[in-house]
């Protein structure tokens, strides 16, 4: 099998650059049963399987996952991985959980939506969240909007839905707290 980090039309991007996780050789699937339309679009057009992951690869081979290609959103041009700002939320002895979506934006397209559950018994201050991403982000990477709440949707393994994180405050015009970047 041969692993490669490309761009939406199977090429190779330089080393250290963030972009798919795409694989090809003997071993990958030739494609979903009996649906062609699926298997057109789990593939480039030369021939690499897209694996929906982000990631970067370095001088030496090594590959970092960066995140889910799905999850990640575009904020004045630039893409942004929500695993990345998760992360350093996440590194708030304060916080038990967070999730990053992007939410549309007039001027930016979209912008981060940092959604974070203090452990139990604890208090977590929004602006000290943004300080932080502020400290150890890119500017466009800080969320412009954190939202303290008691609990975000999981699945039954544990995982963040974002999906319908996005449907409540993305398609629902759900909660809008205040901007705070």
């Amino acid at each position: 099998v041969t692993v490669q980090i490309g761009d939406d039309h199977g090429r190779e991007i330089p080393r250290g650059s963030v972009g798919e996780i795409q694989v090809r050789g003997p071993g990958v699937t030739p494609g979903y049963w009996h649906d062609p339309e699926a298997t057109a679009a789990a593939f480039t057009k030369n021939g690499w399987f897209r694996t929906g992951d982000a990631g970067r690869m370095a001088s030496d081979g090594t590959i970092y996952v960066v995140d889910r290609i799905k999850d990640m959103f575009i904020s004045g041009g630039e893409n942004v991985y929500p695993a990345e700002i998760e992360d350093v939320v996440a590194s708030l002895d304060d916080v038990g959980l967070c999730a990053v979506i992007g939410v549309p934006d007039e001027r930016w397209g979209e912008v981060g939506l940092a959604l974070v559950v203090p452990r139990p018994g604890r208090t977590v201050d929004a602006a000290q969240v943004a300080d932080l991403c502020r400290q150890r982000l890119a500017r466009y990477k800080v969320p412009r909007r954190v939202d303290i709440v008691d609990a975000l949707p999981l699945s039954p393994q544990g995982k963040v839905l974002k999906k319908e994180l996005r449907r409540l405050y993305v398609e629902g015009g759900g909660a809008r707290p205040p901007e705070i970047a």
